[in-house]
């Protein structure tokens, strides 16, 4: 049956024939879970360890004592989320959106990054990807039947992007740019003057633009971040996909929106129950109590900046090995390029620590020198520092 498999699909698999090491494709994570393993791959924060907030927790009690949250909520999300959503925009961007014109509601982000490209992309367009980027990403526009070209940016000018750049891999079939802000894997945030090169592209080229900000939430050392969306021309013509998991610590409840002009709104709202169903009720209650509650975000920020300068000192200590304190969110970027390649590194951690962390190269080409590590794992300091020794401790038997 494989040959009816349409041609995007052939690349792709589980891990049911082949060896796979992305955590989240597959049994493979699970596997090493059960094992007595140490995930430091998955960007969950808080992961393994109970960390719901007492006010999400007793909304989604309130929602089981109720009996209603077995029922269906609109497909878009229910109106309260929404409007919740909107406040929180306007706090963050100052956008003024219309939750009923604006904003759907996803089954988390990586659904709405997928139907954020869907009505887009055919075969034969090409879509721009600075690189190094969240994979899904560059998959997503393959699944879709289009090209992902990749645009790499260098550590040496903070990856930022460069407008240069884009202008050098532009082609008459490119549709789309897609970025990643702050980016996952290397915690940067795009300054605002680099935010203001991107719109002005996208604009003289009429591109839309694909914006995944699921690390928007937590931004370090006073950074000021920008929404794309928020330039003038931008809302018209950009995707903005977001997440309750990373900043709010969620990603079980799988909540995420959309945000754009009502001309594509329309469009998401029409095909909603078609492709992506309706959120969980329960979960959905869950996200409006985190939406009120300030308390989340602000210990969450307190919390994982303590962190960051320990964190690096463990793995500056080794010679051969750098990286930069996270400009953003719970992802570690280290540069271990001067003792191997990435792929090699993670398999050999595993085996030596059972450690689990993600080679840099799924993040694009060029990146195969790096690993990519959640530091915002574990509730307790204490044992994620002492994960990070162990994969001190790997990378230095590597050596």
């Amino acid at each position: 049956m494989q040959q009816h498999i349409k041609a995007p699909f052939h690349n792709v698999t589980g891990g049911l024939f082949d060896s796979v090491i992305k955590a989240d494709v597959g049994e493979g994570a699970g596997k090493i879970i059960e094992s007595g393993g140490t995930i430091l791959a998955w960007a969950d924060p808080d992961f393994p360890d109970p960390a719901m907030p007492a006010s999400v927790q007793q909304a989604l009690i309130d929602s089981v004592n109720h009996g209603v949250s077995s029922h269906y909520v609109m497909p878009i999300g229910p109106r309260e989320l929404r409007v919740a959503i909107a406040d929180k925009i306007q706090r963050q961007t100052g956008l003024d959106l219309d939750p009923s014109r604006n904003i759907i509601v996803t089954p988390g982000s990586d659904s709405g990054l997928f139907y954020a490209m869907y009505p887009f992309l055919e075969s034969g367009d090409e879509v721009l990807v600075p690189t190094p980027t969240y994979p899904n990403n560059m998959v997503n526009i393959s699944l879709m039947g289009a090209k992902a070209i990749e645009v790499p940016t260098q550590a040496e000018n903070n990856y930022q992007i460069e407008k240069s750049q884009l202008e050098k891999h532009l082609t008459p079939n490119t549709k789309m740019l897609v970025i990643c802000h702050p980016n996952n894997p290397t915690s940067v945030v795009y300054r605002k003057e680099v935010i203001a090169d991107i719109a002005e592209f996208v604009i003289e080229n009429d591109l839309i633009l694909i914006c995944d900000q699921a690390f928007e939430d937590i931004i370090f050392d006073g950074i000021e971040f920008v929404a794309p969306a928020s330039l003038p021309q931008m809302l018209e013509r950009t995707v903005t996909v977001c997440s309750m998991s990373k900043g709010y610590g969620l990603s079980g409840l799988r909540i995420g929106y959309i945000y754009t002009s009502d001309t594509l709104i329309d469009k998401y709202y029409g095909a909603a129950v078609n492709i992506l169903g309706a959120p969980s009720h329960l979960s959905c209650a869950g996200a409006i109590a985190a939406l009120h509650d300030d308390t989340i975000i602000n210990e969450r920020q307190v919390r994982l900046a303590n962190r960051r300068a320990t964190v690096c000192e463990i793995f500056n200590s080794i010679q051969g090995v750098s990286c930069q304190a996270p400009e953003s969110g719970i992802l570690q970027w280290i540069n271990v390029e001067n003792i191997g390649n990435g792929a090699d590194i993670t398999q050999f951690i595993l085996q030596d620590q059972n450690v689990l962390v993600n080679p840099g190269g799924q993040y694009g080409k060029g990146f195969e020198g790096y690993l990519r590590l959640i530091y915002g794992c574990f509730r307790d300091d204490v044992q994620l520092f002492n994960a990070c020794e162990r994969v001190k401790d790997g990378l230095i038997n590597f050596k």
